[in-house]
């Protein structure tokens, strides 16, 4: 029997029976009651559903009142000890050994006083690293009529000659040739005298029979950097880097016929360049750059061979009057000549260098360096001891009379001209990489310092800029791979 319509809807006889049940359960006692019954129990399952509900939500509250205390706490502590934090979060080797024993750093530094975590001056967590841009340098508007003051070069004259060859002292022990040579402590201590000498500057050969200790060149390249008059050098060992080439459209036909523009490379850096589609080209070019092929590298550590070009140009092309070291994570955005007659011939100096961007003192950069793992923690100290030993003493801002606005560099862009004074501190300051660590901002101020203090009557012209005025010659980029820490 069909009781439903197609539109769902009750026939109206089965309507009709319904209701009557209904009406009869209503009008009888027992009936009553299963109506009372079931509207009480409603009333009870909403009362507790109600309750429980209650209860939950303010459990949730609890629970998200006490996470939120959690994190407010845990931030307002980060904000206080920054430099603690970064220590534990930031050391990959060692770390638990440096998280546990900041003390002993200082032992190690060999400090004499207690000093808090704030007065070395760590950088701020990644959220809260200050942000770093180029300032304005007011170049001349073009090199035309560009000259070299007639008064320019009147500074320290002396004649600076080089150890080239070196045999054996004695016929006990062994020898082994190096390219920086064997300087004993006693010729260091006089090469720091500002008068006609003969030092250590790289490049020393082993008597004939040895091999050579590196940094070998081609004939034709060697040529062709003793015809230089100015020069713009880089360099990338061990592919640790992309090649960038000078902005064209920025640099002067001037300086395109007239400065010479070198890329020192290894054989492994050259054929990841090439691959890359970076193939010299048939007069030995890629782009502005001329390569120059090293063979035979004289160090295992890349950075201490990339030491070679940064200090030793005077060395590389001996005939040029100027030159401009440019680190590989760099490219250059200006003319080589008006950076040359802003920072040395307009400020009457032979050396130009700019200061670091965060750290001016050698104790802060000592501890960052070890922070970071950037060299063995015993050979750092052991060239920190000496050099405190040695007359090192912490830079103070508040002193008007430092010599330098910096005792840190930053040391990826250098301006100079090929002086015997300024022959002479790149000399050493290459000397103290060779000698000790491979971290030239180390041993920057000490050089600066000793050969300033052993020369009273002798000034060295040394500018020191700033670093936005760097930033403003150059487009900064990352390395391709950072060579690992000896």
């Amino acid at each position: 029997m069909a009781l439903y319509r197609n539109n769902g809807e009750l026939l109206t006889e089965r309507r009709g029976i319904i209701d009557a049940v209904v009406n009869s359960l209503g009008k009888s006692d027992h009936g009553s009651r299963i109506l009372r019954r079931g509207r009480r129990l409603g009333r009870i399952t909403k009362h507790r559903l109600s309750r429980w509900l209650l209860l939950l939500t303010a459990l949730f509250s609890v629970y998200f009142t006490v996470c939120g205390l959690k994190m407010f706490i845990h931030a307002k502590m980060e904000s206080r000890f920054p430099a603690t934090h970064r220590i534990r979060e930031g050391i990959n080797l060692h770390s638990k050994h440096e998280e546990l024993n900041l003390h002993s750093i200082h032992k190690e530094l060999n400090l004499q006083e207690t000093v808090s975590l704030s007065e070395f001056g760590k950088p701020p967590p990644k959220s809260k690293r200050r942000k770093h841009f180029p300032c304005e340098v007011e170049f001349l508007k073009s090199v035309d009529g560009l000259a070299e003051p007639k008064n320019y070069m009147n500074f320290t004259w002396f004649s600076l000659d080089y150890v080239k060859q070196e045999g054996k002292t004695s016929d006990s022990g062994l020898f082994e040739p190096r390219f920086g040579g064997h300087q004993t402590l006693e010729e260091r201590e006089k090469s720091f005298y500002a008068k006609n000498q003969m030092v250590h500057c790289g490049f020393v050969k082993g008597s004939p029979g040895y091999s050579s200790t590196g940094f070998d060149l081609d004939e034709k390249d060697n040529a062709y950097m003793s015809k230089c008059k100015i020069a713009v050098s880089s360099c990338i060992f061990g592919s640790s880097d992309f090649l960038r080439r000078p902005t064209s459209r920025l640099i002067s036909q001037y300086s395109k016929n007239n400065v010479c523009f070198v890329m020192f490379l290894d054989e492994q850096t050259l054929s990841k360049l090439s691959s890359e589609g970076n193939s010299p080209d048939e007069r030995g070019h890629i782009g502005l750059w001329k390569v120059v092929v090293v063979k035979n590298l004289p160090y295992e550590d890349m950075r201490r061979t990339g030491k070679v070009p940064k200090f030793l140009a005077h060395r590389l092309f001996p005939n040029s009057r100027y030159s401009i070291w440019l680190d590989s994570k760099m490219r250059l955005n200006a003319d080589p000549m008006l950076i040359i007659e802003y920072f040395l011939w307009r400020r009457n100096a032979e050396f130009a260098i700019s200061n670091h961007y965060d750290r001016h003192c050698v104790w802060d950069e000592v501890l960052q360096n070890k922070r970071l793992n950037k060299y063995n923690h015993t050979a750092i100290d052991e060239q920190f001891n000496f050099y405190q030993s040695d007359g090192l003493t912490k830079f103070d801002p508040s002193n008007p009379n430092n010599p330098l606005p910096s005792y840190v560099p930053e040391g990826s862009l250098i301006i100079r001209a090929h002086t015997p004074m300024s022959n002479l501190f790149s000399c050493l300051w290459f000397n103290e990489v060779d000698r000790f660590t491979s971290r030239d901002q180390l041993s920057f101020a000490y050089t600066y310092l000793k050969l300033r203090r052993m020369n009273p009557e002798r000034p060295f012209q040394l500018h020191m800029f700033k670093d936005c005025e760097r930033r403003a010659l150059v487009k900064l980029f990352r390395h391709r791979t950072i060579p690992s820490p000896p």
